[in-house]
C-alpha cells in the first residue's frame, strides 16, 4: 500500500512541500507506505503529441512513448495505490512542470471515444493540492475554481476519484522587507502563517488519512 506525492513546486521545503508532507503523515498514520518526489529534480518535457499511446496494437498503447527523465516516475505513479499532486498557483494555473507532468500522466489513459473513457486498469483515490498567495475571496473573484475543477475532473475520469485541497494566502518570504512586495501586509501574512497555516496542515493530514482509507475499502 503506497501513496505517492508529487511536489510540483521548485521549492522543496516551503508551502506546497509542507502540505504534501502533512498529507503523507496522515497516510502513514493510517498504515500506508509513503513517498514524496520533487518534479524539479527530473529532466523532462510535456506531451509531444506523437499519439503513440493511442495507436491500436502499438507497442506503446496506453502508456507514454517518450523516454526521458520522467519515464520511471510515470511507471511509479501508475503502480501507486493512491496519488496526490501538489502545486503552487502561478498566473492562475499549475506550475509549468506540474502541467507537463499531468499531460504525460493522464493523456495515455484517456481515449478518443464517446465520453472519453479511461483505460487505467484500476480505481485509486487521488488528490490535487493547490497553494496560492491570494486569499479565498480573490480566488473566487478570479474563478480559480474553474482551473482546479478541470484538473479534478480529468483526475477523477482517469483514476476514479479526486479530492481538491486549496491553501490560500500563503507566506512567501522569511523577510518581506528584502523584496519589492508592497501590495502585501507582511504582518498580516505572518499572522496568518502562525494561526491559519497549521489548520491547513491539519486538513492535509486528514486528507492523507482519507486517501489511505480509500484503498483499504
Amino acid at each position: 500500500m503506497t501513496i505517492l506525492a508529487i511536489n510540483g513546486s521548485p521549492r522543496k521545503k516551503w508551502n506546497t512541500a509542507q502540505v504534501l508532507k502533512s498529507v503523507l503523515d496522515g497516510a502513514a498514520k493510517a498504515g500506508a507506505e509513503t513517498k514524496l518526489v520533487h518534479l524539479y529534480d527530473y529532466d523532462f518535457k510535456g506531451c509531444v503529441s506523437c499519439f503513440e499511446c493511442k495507436r491500436i496494437g502499438g507497442k506503446n498503447y496506453g502508456r507514454c512513448a517518450v523516454k526521458d527523465g520522467l519515464t520511471p516516475l510515470l511507471a511509479e505513479a501508475a503502480a501507486a495505490d493512491a496519488l496526490v499532486i501538489g502545486t503552487p498557483v502561478y498566473f492562475g494555473a499549475e506550475t509549468g512542470e506540474t502541467r507537463s507532468f499531468i499531460e504525460r500522466l493522464l493523456f495515455p489513459y484517456l481515449t478518443y471515444t464517446p465520453g472519453y473513457a479511461a483505460i487505467f486498469p484500476r480505481k485509486i483515490p487521488t488528490a490535487m493540492v493547490y497553494t496560492m498567495n491570494v486569499p479565498e475571496d480573490v480566488m473566487e473573484q478570479r474563478n480559480y475554481g474553474h482551473m482546479t475543477g478541470l484538473a479534478q475532473g480529468f483526475m477523477s475520469r482517469t483514476f476514479g476519484a479526486c479530492e481538491v485541497l486549496t491553501v490560500n494566502d500563503t507566506y512567501q518570504f522569511d523577510d518581506y522587507s528584502k523584496y519589492l512586495c508592497t501590495v502585501w501586509d507582511a504582518e498580516a501574512k505572518a499572522k496568518r502563517r502562525e494561526e491559519v497555516f497549521p489548520q491547513d496542515l491539519a486538513k492535509a493530514f486528514d486528507l492523507g488519512e482519507r486517501l489511505a482509507a480509500g484503498f483499504k475499502e
